[in-house]
């Protein structure tokens, strides 16, 4: 049975995070050329932004993890090749850097927030984004952005482990190959997630009453 979207995608339960989508991890700036051009050949990141759009227009909550570094490459221990794939190429995520910024189609707009770290490969790994989402009431988030390879599914587990329900645009995310995005998603990510596509996601966010899409806002004034 096709799970109830709008019911498991209430605005004033529902978090939309963004996973490293940052110039310089899948923009013009990027280290991984694999990772950018199946960015750029799916339109992940335009799909992405519409459901970004549609969060913010229902009330529901949107964050960015991104990946941050020190210009003297303190705090990171390179433990593993894809730590070290950054460390050796592309520009630094110098913090404040053009490089280290979303890219442009995701904002932030003032109501976002940007939740960084220094080390590790998932964004909940020794960040604020636990206590963000449960001081926002998030019950369900929905992950966007690279890559079904590392991010999307370890984020998945972690969140899982929360008790966070998961939902996962197959279209809002990307993996390399492609071919091993689409096994990810057929064989790991539908054991931990719902997923979906982003059109069902913004439908679903743009079904809630002018009621529910107010519910957060009125919390965040308060």
């Amino acid at each position: 049975m096709a799970p109830d979207l709008r019911a498991l995608l209430r605005p004033e339960t529902t978090a939309v995070v963004t996973i490293e989508c940052q110039r310089g991890v899948v923009g013009d700036r990027g280290p991984l050329p694999a990772l950018t051009d199946a960015v750029r050949r799916t339109g992940m990141i335009e799909r992405a932004a519409a459901v970004v759009r549609a969060a913010r227009a229902a009330g529901a909550a949107v964050l960015h993890g991104v990946v941050h570094r020190r210009r003297d490459g303190g705090g990171v221990i390179e433990s593993c090749k894809l730590l070290e794939i950054g460390r050796a190429t592309g520009a630094p995520l110098l913090a404040g850097s053009e490089a280290a910024a979303l890219v442009p189609e995701l904002g932030p707009e003032p109501g976002d927030y940007v939740v960084p770290r220094l080390h590790g490969v998932t964004l909940f790994h020794d960040t604020e984004l636990d206590s963000l989402l449960r001081s926002l009431g998030a019950r369900t988030v929905v992950l966007l952005g690279p890559s079904l390879n590392v991010g999307v599914p370890g984020t998945a587990v972690e969140a899982v482990n929360r008790g966070y329900r998961v939902v996962v645009p197959a279209d809002g995310v990307v993996g390399v190959p492609e071919e091993y995005g689409e096994q990810v998603l057929r064989h790991t990510m539908r054991m931990l997630a719902t997923v979906t596509t982003c059109a069902a996601v913004i439908e679903a966010l743009a079904s809630a009453t002018p009621a529910e899409a107010g519910a957060r806002a009125a919390r965040e004034r308060r």
